[in-house]
């Protein structure tokens, strides 16, 4: 099984790789494969509207969202984890993930989503909220830990200090290797879900 996890933050040994590391720990010992890859301090823009990646099956700038779609194709499950500007996910995390899931074309059902939000004080819930609506309306299902996932720090490395948010990640990455594996056996004796085809319903005609 594997794990792919996108670190948002343009600080890439901070408190947001401080999180993140301390799950890989544990899927680690759960004999779970994990990457992370580091989005922050790269230049990600938003997404055009322009439709191409309903032809292509992909997003039309070859970029680090391209990359990542083939790495979640694969993976069983997602971490997402961004620093919090203005109670927000910051803007390349949200313009990646814009594009990460309107423009990929594998099925994300039953992949295990995961979000976790560093700040500084506030806007970790509003983040944490921001985040998980990419997964719920693709059909994944979202790991719960023991409160809402998020540490604190401002500094680099001053997530170190925060005890509570700490084993909060490591409570968040154990529920993970559960659900990951309960659905794994699940999808091996009953498959996936039928799906109905897609009714959609503009308001204004």
């Amino acid at each position: 099984m594997k794990v792919l996890l996108i670190s948002g933050s343009p600080r890439k040994e901070g408190n947001t790789a401080i999180a993140l590391n301390e799950m890989v720990k544990v899927f680690e010992k759960e004999g779970i494969e994990t990457e992370i890859m580091h989005i922050g301090g790269k230049d990600i823009r938003g997404c055009i509207a322009c439709g191409k990646c309903r032809q292509l099956g992909h997003c039309v700038f070859d970029d680090a969202v391209v990359e990542a779609g083939k790495k979640l194709a694969q993976a069983d499950g997602l971490v997402v984890g961004s620093p919090v500007y203005y109670a927000s996910a910051n803007g390349t995390v949200t313009s990646f993930m814009d594009r990460l899931f309107y423009s990929n074309s594998s099925d994300l059902r039953m992949k295990v989503g995961a979000a976790i939000a560093v700040a500084r004080r506030g806007g970790q819930t509003t983040t944490f909220d921001q985040l998980n609506k990419y997964f719920t309306i693709s059909g994944m299902p979202v790991a719960s830990g023991q409160y809402w996932n998020g540490v604190h720090g401002s500094a680099p490395g001053e997530a170190e200090q925060d005890s509570e948010g700490l084993q909060q990640m490591r409570t968040l990455a154990s529920n993970m290797a559960f659900l990951m594996k309960s659905i794994a056996l699940g999808k091996d004796k009953f498959g996936l879900p039928e799906r109905e085809a897609p009714q959609r319903m503009n308001f204004i005609r």
